[in-house]
């Protein structure tokens, strides 16, 4: 219910009030949603929209947003407005509503049963199972030493902690074509993957114990030893070529340090991602899951690496800082005050994203227990 209406007073505060100098809706709504007032677990306590309301709320700022759009003077000659250059504050609005939609995803899968399923159901694309039969589990690409430019200085849609774009130095590395399927995962789960000490970092041994955690989000032994999946309070058998999902980045950790390789750093996956095309990604939530390997050949790197855009978020081993020359914009609560937290970033995007919040740029961040994100991994490996 929060994240429905901060949405729309997240529109309302940029376009309607920061940059269209209207009066607020509703000055309660402008702290009730204000996202770094209001820690999530006390947000239930306050008198929050609910169902229709929020509904309303959303429409009536949308109906005043679509009426002041024209008179707003993007690009105009001599405007020395960063919000508005080359329209970049309706893009900030709607990435960020495109990304609580997927964290809207993310809860209604949490609460499984307790509501209606969502009508989502994957759909295998023409020759999609021929193709994933096709694909190699583990299959690497090479990629070579040397001075490498990540992130960005001119795409107009990115946020601060993608900016500026710069180089770094990698050594040759190599890094999995495919993400780490079920199968593989099952593999671990079920040699002792999760009671082996030896492969789990100190704090993610920690949790591991403290949760009693034995396989990722959701999975489920059967009785005859077979696993199963629950997605959206559906249980199904779980697919052996599809992408695992649902595993914090402990989990993640601990899979590569058993596989004998290790997780990418994000400038390794930022740099076999390069290239990657977003049209033949599995993006926007149309399939309610991800696509098994080998199923979008055309979306590949030029490194030859396929699947790097949607499907599932890739943990990489990387703490979430800022870029050399970073500069906080428009706010520092949306990236500064994250910086060395000990927040994660991942990478890619997942099933559930929408293709504009989405480049091989784009950065996200999250706590290393977390697991309700649509999130994997990728395995690289020293050479």
């Amino acid at each position: 219910a929060w994240d429905l209406a901060h949405v729309g007073n997240y529109e309302e505060l940029w376009i309607l009030q920061r940059v269209a100098g209207l009066a607020p809706t509703n000055e309660q709504y402008d702290d009730m949603y204000d996202a770094f007032r209001h820690e999530r677990f006390v947000r239930d306590e306050l008198p929050l929209l609910r169902g229709a309301q929020a509904r309303d709320y959303l429409a009536a700022v949308r109906e005043r947003v679509l009426a002041t759009i024209d008179s707003l003077e993007l690009d105009a000659p001599g405007q020395d407005d960063p919000l508005l250059a080359d329209g970049f504050v309706l893009a900030l609005v709607a990435q960020h509503e495109h990304q609580h939609g997927e964290t809207i995803l993310q809860t209604r899968n949490l609460l499984g049963a307790r509501v209606a399923p969502l009508a989502l159901a994957p759909v295998p694309s023409n020759g999609e199972d021929d193709l994933a039969t096709a694909a190699v589990p583990g299959a690497r690409v090479r990629i070579e030493a040397g001075t490498h430019m990540i992130g960005t200085s001119l795409e107009p849609r990115a946020y601060d902690n993608e900016r500026p774009a710069h180089e770094v130095q990698l050594a040759a590395f190599e890094i999995d074509r495919y993400p780490v399927t079920n199968a593989q995962y099952v593999e671990f789960a079920e040699s002792g993957g999760y009671d082996d000490e030896r492969v789990w970092s100190a704090d993610g041994w920690a949790w591991r114990t403290a949760d009693d955690e034995r396989a990722p989000l959701g999975w489920q032994r059967a009785s005859d030893g077979s696993w199963t999946v629950a997605r959206f309070g559906v249980t199904s058998a779980l697919d052996p070529l599809e992408p695992v999902q649902h595993v914090s980045w402990f989990e993640a950790d601990a899979f590569a340090r058993w596989s004998g390789g290790r997780l990418p750093s994000e400038a390794e996956w930022e740099v076999a991602a390069r290239g990657t095309d977003l049209s033949g990604a599995n993006l926007g939530g149309l399939r309610g899951g991800p696509s098994r390997i080998g199923s979008h050949p055309t979306s590949a790197s030029n490194a030859g690496c396929e699947q790097m855009l949607g499907d599932v978020w890739e943990w990489t081993s990387s703490e979430f800082d800022g870029y050399p020359g970073f500069r906080a914009f428009p706010y520092r609560e949306y990236s500064e005050v994250f910086f060395r937290s000990g927040y994660r970033v991942l990478r890619g995007g997942s099933w559930a994203t929408h293709p504009r919040a989405i480049r091989t740029t784009f950065r996200n961040w999250d706590h290393p227990q977390r697991r309700q994100l649509f999130a994997g991994l990728r395995l690289a490996w020293d050479v």
